[in-house]
């Protein structure tokens, strides 16, 4: 961890630490880039003693209401203590001039991020099986949640919640416009003629999947991770989320967001919903719109990550594969919606 990775000032991190938190490192600070160039960048932050995880908003283009580091500080802070298992926060900087951008210190959780079948494969049919149900029974722990019993009573609107989802994802993608896509006029449309009424109230992750998730050596969910997308809401935006991308992992071999749902042992989509049934008691009868709702979702994120790359804003591999896989996302949300 000699390197400085770009995005992050130690010395600037290191005299902000010592003026509002100097119990948290003693030393010379090191770090190195855990995870970035898609969406948030996370470091790991070390003075050869303690190990934090720093994290801040990607380099670049920004769209309004993303990466927001405060609502994410604000959720994990609340969630701790809960049976949903969450890093313990120690230090949100909502200062610009310190690093760039707003940043937040929290401990360092070890585990594993599960993202492709074949590290999956490596724990055999078994423990996959066990790795997917506790993955599910921690979504539905989340959506017990009272909002109003761990602080977050104002977190989001509950009220109309759908309908701006809609609204926000279309204007994500009209701030992201850089060419014609196929399809996402008649996605919207449909969305628009077949929103639902409010549904049950909960605390929304926005974007749960297993690799999202840290999992220890004995297959227990030890840390959620990657709230930017946190709000209050309807919580079968989440359950629709989780089943598209098991479904995008086995439909197209080239997916390249996570292909856990190919390993031998990793529950179905019919044993997702009755496994978070079982737990949550919802009605999950209709999921027509949610499902489309999240595919449109989906399209809108690859497609900002898509803009960002051809502004010269991304570096990285992999990124024409995402923009070529906007428009079948599409497709797939009218998809549900027709079939109706």
């Amino acid at each position: 961890m000699n390197d400085v990775p770009a995005g992050l000032d130690l010395d600037a991190l290191d005299t902000h630490v010592r003026t509002s938190a100097p119990h948290l490192f003693t030393g010379p600070l090191r770090a190195r880039l855990i995870s970035g160039g898609r969406s948030n960048l996370t470091y790991e932050v070390t003075d050869g003693e303690r190990r934090l995880v720093l994290r801040r908003p990607p380099l670049g283009h920004v769209l309004a209401t993303a990466h927001d580091m405060t609502r994410e500080y604000r959720v994990i802070s609340a969630l701790d203590g809960t049976a949903v298992p969450v890093p313990r926060t120690h230090l949100l900087c909502e200062d610009d001039s310190v690093l760039g951008a707003p940043f937040y210190l929290m401990d360092l959780v070890v585990g594993t991020p599960y993202r492709t079948a074949e590290e999956l494969e490596a724990i055999g049919a078994a423990r996959t099986r066990v790795v997917s149900e506790r993955m599910v029974d921690t979504l539905a722990a989340l959506h017990a949640v009272d909002p109003s019993a761990v602080g977050l009573a104002d977190f989001g609107r509950p009220r109309g919640f759908l309908e701006r989802q809609v609204r926000r994802w279309t204007t994500q993608l009209e701030n992201s416009h850089s060419r014609e896509l196929a399809g996402a006029d008649e996605l919207h449309r449909l969305l628009v003629d077949n929103l639902p009424g409010d549904g049950e109230v909960g605390i929304v992750h926005g974007d749960y999947r297993l690799d999202n998730v840290l999992v220890d050596d004995n297959d227990e969910v030890v840390a959620v991770l990657d709230w930017e997308m946190a709000t209050l809401g309807d919580p079968l935006t989440d359950v629709a989320l989780l089943l598209v991308y098991q479904r995008l992992a086995r439909e197209d071999t080239e997916f390249p967001v996570s292909t856990v749902s190919r390993a031998p042992g990793f529950l179905g989509d019919d044993e997702v919903l009755a496994r978070y049934a079982a737990a949550g008691g919802r009605d999950l009868s209709d999921l027509a719109f949610h499902l489309a709702l999240a595919y449109y979702k989906l399209a809108v994120i690859l497609e900002g990550i898509y803009f960002r790359f051809r502004q010269g804003k991304t570096v990285g591999d992999g990124f024409e594969e995402l923009g070529r896989g906007v428009e079948p996302l599409l497709r797939g949300g009218i998809a549900e919606l027709e079939g109706r």
